[in-house]
């Protein structure tokens, strides 16, 4: 059987020192292919999917601060009705025993004050969203920036942030 074997091998060619030589370096670039390509890459790739998880979870925690900011303004403006109203009612009442004429000069200051109120409220409102905005943009930007490994130009970041804030909007 040893004498089959050997003639097998030798019909095909086979030469054993050849043959070991080859095996030997086919090890030697499995190692060096697994040590300096294949657990490189992975690592990299690792990186990638945390630094985009991060990425998310910022986006994430951007859009709740902003669900609760509109929450903070619809109570402030809110509240400012039911003190408009509440004082819108008493000047009523005590219109009734002062007189039309101070009864008017009471509605009037109380609707200024309702007036001064929304604008306030407004005014908040608008400043928070600004915030929102520009850091929800500036975010964008950052976690783009360390998703794609490249520094982003000022066309990039502006375009970014555009889309950014048109995606809150809607």
């Amino acid at each position: 059987m040893r004498e089959m074997a050997a003639k097998t091998a030798e019909t095909f060619g086979l030469n054993w020192w050849l043959f070991l030589s080859q095996c030997i370096s086919f090890a030697i670039v499995c190692f060096l292919l697994q040590k300096f390509a294949y657990k490189p890459i992975l690592n990299i790739l690792e990186e990638r999917r945390q630094r985009i998880a991060e990425g998310l979870a910022n986006a994430e925690r951007i859009k709740a601060q902003l669900a609760e900011a509109q929450k903070t303004s619809s109570e402030i403006i809110a509240k400012a009705n039911a003190e408009a109203q509440k004082m819108i009612e008493e000047a009523r009442a005590a219109a009734k025993t002062l007189g039309e004429r101070q009864a008017q000069q009471a509605i009037t200051e109380a609707e200024q004050i309702v007036s001064k109120a929304r604008n306030a409220a407004s005014v908040e409102h608008d400043k928070m969203m600004v915030e929102l905005r520009r850091e929800l943009a500036r975010l964008v930007v950052d976690a783009t920036a360390r998703v794609t490994g490249k520094i982003l130009t000022p066309e990039d970041q502006r375009r970014l942030s555009d889309e950014a804030a048109r995606e809150i909007a809607a």
